[in-house]
């Protein structure tokens, strides 16, 4: 397989799935979008469901790669967690901005391929067990951190979904406000428990 044409086949059909949805777009319009004959586009994928799986990997790996930039640029474990709504604003402010595509393919396709639901959940796990991994480091005791990290992911999974609907970017600085009070208040009670 050619990866320069893998590629060119999954960047259109993440353009058109993440523009129009998944059951709208058909094979044929993602061949005509990538310049490939309809035998070549079989030959690398041979169903929808696989590339719908390659344009989630993809997906997935935009995703790390924004949230582990803007972490790592962050000094102290509380601007680390807050970091990940400073990325949010960011991707929320691109003009193809259209909310979580894993959201987008679990809510289309989730109830009649498992495939794509469970794509779909290990991406909401991944994310849940990284915040989580922040959490800790920002709050001493185990049980507010754990707390602590399933809010927040919560928070950026609402201002996701508030931002595609709205059209707007001011969801991740809400977000991220909530995000601060609710940092502040763990790590008050972890420093009580420790007492």
């Amino acid at each position: 397989m050619d990866p320069e044409v893998r590629s060119r086949i999954v960047d259109a059909a993440d353009a058109l799935f993440y523009a129009r949805g998944f059951q709208s777009v058909g094979m044929d319009e993602i061949r005509t979008t990538a310049g490939v004959s309809l035998k070549k586009l079989y030959s690398v994928f041979p169903g929808k469901e696989q590339l719908v799986a390659a344009v989630l990997g993809g997906r997935h790996a935009y995703w790390e790669r924004g949230i582990e930039q803007a972490v790592a640029a962050a000094d102290t474990p509380r601007d680390r967690l807050l970091a990940m709504y400073d990325f949010l604003e960011q991707w929320f402010g691109d003009d193809t901005f259209r909310g979580c595509g894993f959201i987008n393919a679990f809510g289309e396709l989730g109830a009649t391929s498992p495939a794509v639901a469970e794509i779909a959940r290990e991406h909401k796990d991944s994310f849940q067990r990284y915040v989580a991994e922040l959490a800790a480091a920002a709050v001493p005791d185990a049980d507010t951190a754990e707390e602590l990290a399933a809010q927040l992911a919560l928070l950026a999974e609402g201002a996701q979904t508030t931002a595609a609907i709205a059209g707007d970017t001011a969801p991740a600085r809400h977000a991220r406000r909530a995000a601060e009070t609710l940092i502040d208040a763990a790590t008050r009670h972890a420093t009580r428990r420790e007492r």
